[in-house]
C-alpha cells in the first residue's frame, strides 16, 4: 500500500479510499460498520485511516468536536420552480441563521447518486446535511443512508428514513378542489404531474379525497409532466370533451399550457371552464386570466429545515429531536374561477366516475 499525501491539509475520505484503493462508498460502509464488507477490504481501509490520521467528521457518527458553520444540501434539477425556490429557502434560511451552505446537484436521482453526493459533502467537512427528495427513487435512496448521518429531507413523503420537512401537498390539492365544487362545478377534472413524484401523488391523492368525500364523480386522471407542453396537450384534449367545467392543474405551467389551448379552442376562462393551477410562481397574476393557484411558502419551508437540522446537530441523535408539522399551503383566488355556466350538460352522469357523459361537445 503506497502513501498518499495529502500536504498540510487533514487527510479525508477521498485520501483513504485511493490508498486504500477502494470506492467512497466502501470507505463509508467500513467506517459506519456496515456487514456486507469483506474482512481484507475492512481491515485495508483500517490501515490506511490509521496511516493517513484520518478522523472521522461530524457527519460519519455525530462525533462533533467543532463547527465548520457550513452545511451541505443535495438538490436536483433546479430548473423546476419547487426545488429552485426550495433551494433558495434553505439558502436564506442558513445565511440567517449565519451558516454557509455547499450545494451538490445531482443529474440523476438513485442510491448511488445520493450516497456519492453525501460522501462529497461529508468530505467537506460539513456540520449537516439537508437532502430535497420529492422522488420515488430520491426517497428510496434515504434508506441506504449510514444511519448514523446527520441530516433532514425535504419533501420525502410521510415514510422518509430521515427527519423531514415538507408541505401539506394533500391538503393544498384539497383548497383547490373544494375551491372549485363550492363554486358549483359538478366535478373537477385532473391533470397530474409525473407519477415517480411524491408531490404528484400527494396532489392526486387529495383531488380524489375531495371529490368522493363531496359525493362527485371522479374522472380519468390526465397525464402531465410539469411541463407547459404537457398541460397544453391535455387541454387539446379536454376541449374535446363535453361537459368539463373545472381543471385543477397540478402545478402552474401545466395551468398556462392548458389556458393556451383553451383559447386556442374559444373556451372562454373562466366563463367555460374554471382553472386552478399549484405552486403561486411570480408569473401566475400576469397569465390572462390571473390565475388561481395554491401557494407553497418555500421560506418557511427553508426556516423549518435549518431549525430541525440545528435540533439534530445538538441533539446528536435522530430520535431525539421533534419532527415540526407540515408547512400549510394556502388558496390565492384570482380571476380563474368562477361559479359554474349552467348552461353546460353535466359532465358525469353521477358519483361513480364510470366515465364522461356522451352529450355534445360546446
Amino acid at each position: 500500500m503506497t502513501t498518499a499525501p495529502h500536504q498540510n491539509r487533514p487527510a479525508v475520505m477521498a485520501d483513504v479510499a485511493r490508498l486504500a484503493g477502494v470506492s467512497h462508498q466502501t470507505v463509508s460502509r467500513v467506517l459506519n460498520d456496515h456487514p456486507r464488507v469483506r474482512s481484507d477490504t475492512r481491515e485495508r481501509v483500517l490501515r490506511a485511516v490509521a496511516q493517513l490520521g484520518y478522523r472521522r467528521n461530524a457527519m460519519a457518527r455525530g462525533l462533533v468536536s467543532r463547527r465548520s458553520r457550513v452545511l451541505g444540501v443535495v438538490s436536483f434539477d433546479t430548473i423546476l420552480y419547487g426545488p429552485a425556490s426550495t433551494l433558495l429557502g434553505i439558502e436564506r434560511a442558513a445565511r440567517a441563521a449565519d451558516y454557509g451552505i455547499s450545494i451538490v446537484t445531482l443529474e440523476r436521482v438513485d442510491h448511488t447518486s445520493v450516497l456519492s453526493a453525501t460522501n462529497i459533502l461529508a468530505d467537506q467537512g460539513v456540520d449537516g446535511m439537508i437532502i430535497i427528495a420529492p422522488q420515488v427513487s430520491a426517497a428510496a435512496a434515504l434508506h441506504s443512508l449510514p444511519s448514523g448521518l446527520l441530516a433532514v429531507a425535504v419533501q420525502a413523503g410521510s415514510e422518509s428514513a430521515l427527519p423531514s420537512v415538507a408541505v401539506d401537498q394533500v391538503a393544498g390539492a384539497e383548497l383547490a378542489v373544494r375551491h372549485l365544487l363550492e363554486l358549483g362545478h359538478e366535478t373537477v377534472w385532473h391533470i397530474a404531474g409525473p407519477t415517480d413524484w411524491l408531490e404528484a401523488r400527494d396532489r392526486i391523492e387529495g383531488w380524489r379525497r375531495t371529490l368522493v368525500d363531496a359525493g362527485a364523480s371522479v374522472p380519468p386522471v390526465l397525464a402531465g409532466d410539469w411541463s407547459a407542453r404537457s398541460g397544453y396537450v391535455a387541454g387539446q384534449a379536454l376541449a374535446g370533451q363535453a361537459g368539463v367545467s373545472a381543471v385543477f392543474a397540478a402545478n402552474d405551467q401545466m395551468a398556462l399550457g392548458l389556458l393556451r389551448a383553451l383559447q386556442e379552442h374559444g373556451i372562454r376562462v373562466p366563463d367555460d371552464i374554471s382553472v386552478v393551477g399549484f405552486d403561486d410562481i411570480p408569473e401566475a397574476e400576469f397569465l390572462l386570466p390571473p390565475l388561481t393557484t395554491v401557494r407553497q411558502d418555500f421560506d418557511e419551508v427553508g426556516r423549518r429545515s435549518m431549525a430541525l437540522l440545528l435540533d439534530l446537530l445538538e441533539a446528536g441523535d435522530r430520535s431525539a429531536v421533534t419532527l415540526p408539522a407540515a408547512v400549510p399551503p394556502t388558496l390565492v383566488l384570482r380571476q380563474s374561477t368562477a361559479p359554474r355556466n349552467p348552461s353546460l350538460p353535466a359532465t358525469f352522469p353521477g358519483p361513480s366516475g364510470r366515465g364522461p357523459s356522451s352529450g355534445k361537445g360546446r
